[in-house]
């Protein structure tokens, strides 16, 4: 198993992407995963939490487990666009890219967390790993695989799952989603999860 700092420097040449990256994950113990991964992509401490609008919640990190079923099981391919609605410091959107090649996305309304994740995305030099500051709620979602970590609530949830529901008027789209349930949304077809906290749906033209 590679230490998080030499992992990195492999990481920054491209020597280490892909299967080998998601070999030396696998391979650290589980209650040192977090902070692995944090030093491997240089993430900072998260700032305190800016003012937040209605419907938005605090930052809170996803569960590296719970990325890895995430990713592996939508799965994110190379050829897909992996969008994190309400992306923090990066963390999900830096692996999803690392570890599956797919183009990826983050939107994060507080403009300090936009900011350290851009810093840690041009210092890994990652051309297809883009943040966008602003109200996931108001945005306009493109993609084919969308993980959302309780990003909202009331309204705003109610918005970005109708940006989603057209969205899969267009093509097909799988939804991640750790620690939120969307039973209710009767365009979504839920399926099978090997996790308790990370559920599957899918919807769109294939489907249909």
């Amino acid at each position: 198993m590679l230490d998080p700092l030499t992992a990195r420097r492999l990481v920054v040449s491209g020597d280490l992407r892909g299967a080998a990256l998601q070999a030396e994950l696998s391979a650290v113990p589980v209650l040192a995963r977090e902070g692995w991964v944090d030093a491997l992509l240089a993430l900072p401490e998260p700032p305190p939490d800016s003012a937040l609008p209605r419907g938005c919640v605090p930052y809170l990190p996803a569960a590296i487990d719970d990325i890895l079923v995430a990713l592996s099981e939508a799965p994110v391919t190379a050829a897909d666009e992996f969008v994190d609605i309400g992306s923090g410091l990066g963390r999900v959107v830096l692996l999803a890219h690392l570890l599956t090649r797919a183009k990826a996305h983050g939107i994060e309304i507080q403009r300090d967390l936009v900011r350290c994740a851009r810093t840690a995305t041009a210092e890994l030099g990652l051309s297809r790993v883009t943040f966008e500051r602003g109200d996931a709620s108001e945005a306009q979602l493109e993609g084919s695989v969308f993980f959302l970590y309780s990003p909202l609530t009331g309204e705003a949830l109610r918005r970005v799952l109708f940006a989603l529901r057209h969205r899969a008027g267009e093509r097909r789209i799988v939804v991640c989603a750790v620690g939120l349930r969307l039973d209710q949304e009767a365009w979504l077809e839920r399926r099978a999860s090997s996790s308790a906290a990370v559920t599957f749906y899918e919807s769109g033209p294939l489907l249909r």
